[in-house]
């Protein structure tokens, strides 16, 4: 149907305004998206601040760079990578540090806070503790010889914790079984793929003899010499020698690799739900791939990397930047 020269001026003289609201409403949209280049103009040297941090840190303690890693997997696991970790407790709020997969267990909140204080100090109130936490550590991974990737950033702080489901089993458990660790990163939007790559970051770390003593004394499918090496630091009564330590990956500890996946082969794997990913299972192909090709494990692992931090973030006017790590604006 034809416009009436009315119709038609009306249109014409409105479209300017048509014209700019879908400009405003397209570029809300893509600022809402998380960018490699999020902080290129307001913040450019933030990439160099947070890696000589993490360096410096990891030169101090190898350990840490694991660490860091790991904080940020249990932040992504809880309603997304939003900073909620790393929140304290306070007479009147909860954070999900006391929450069972992270009390007594979680470490390098200093190293976080140190890198906001020098962050803050050339860049006040623009750099969110999420995205401290997902370039610390990709810095982490990188530092101890695994692979780079541009990280995408834009992630908001958010402005509550979620304890109940930080403590709800979201976060896999040392003994998991495959089926649940395939549920579990399934919820969080990863892959069968994703899951045995980003197991790979057991490469590096250390885990508690309370997480592996059942596995080392009740398991049948662990390398005999391997189990008795293990027990000599790892009494078999409960609540003995809980907090000693042993590496995840006992032949190169501090490097970020892919031996984590030829241990497994040999059934040295720590955990019960390291041990998992090759039993005679349908995750068996993918880690006999990561022990054979450590390139194919980089590249699925940076890709599993990126899904998770994509994870529900908050962005745009949500949420808030914190001044502080540990507390709420």
């Amino acid at each position: 149907m034809a416009l009436s020269s009315s119709s038609s001026s009306s249109l014409s003289s409105s479209s300017p305004i048509v014209a700019l609201f879908v400009l405003l409403f397209l570029t809300g949209t893509c600022s809402a998206k998380l960018s490699e280049n999020f902080y290129s103009q307001t913040c450019p040297n933030v990439f160099n601040t947070v890696k000589s941090v993490v360096k410096s840190a990891i030169a101090n303690e190898p350990r840490i760079g694991a660490s860091i890693l790991r904080l940020f997997f249990h932040d992504c696991f809880v309603d997304g990578c939003d900073g909620s970790v790393l929140l304290d407790d306070t007479s009147s709020f909860r954070g999900e540090k006391t929450a069972a997969p992270n009390n007594n267990s979680l470490r390098g909140f200093e190293v976080i806070d140190s890198i906001k204080a020098k962050v803050e100090a050339i860049c006040p109130g623009v750099v969110s503790c999420a995205d401290i936490l997902a370039i610390a550590s990709r810095d982490s991974v990188v530092i101890l010889g695994g692979p780079f990737w541009n990280v995408k950033n834009g992630r908001r702080d958010s402005r509550t914790a979620n304890f109940n489901a930080a403590n709800s089993g979201v976060i896999p458990s040392p003994n998991s079984n495959l089926s649940d660790l395939i549920s579990k990163f399934h919820d969080q939007g990863l892959s069968v793929k994703d899951m045995v790559a980003l197991s790979g970051s057991h490469t590096i770390g250390k885990s508690r003899c309370s997480s592996f003593r059942d596995r080392i004394y009740n398991e049948g499918n662990i390398d005999s010499t391997f189990a008795t090496a293990k027990q000599s630091k790892c009494p078999c009564t409960s609540s003995s020698g809980d907090n000693n330590l042993a590496f995840l990956d006992f032949q190169t500890p501090y490097h970020f690799d892919n031996n984590y996946y030829n241990n497994l082969i040999n059934q040295k794997g720590l955990l019960h739900s390291d041990q998992v990913l090759f039993n005679a299972g349908s995750t068996d192909s993918l880690v006999l791939t990561y022990s054979m090709n450590d390139k194919i494990f980089y590249s699925d692992f940076v890709i599993g990397m990126i899904k998770m931090g994509n994870n529900k973030p908050l962005t745009g006017s949500q949420g808030e930047i914190r001044n502080n790590c540990r507390v709420l604006n």
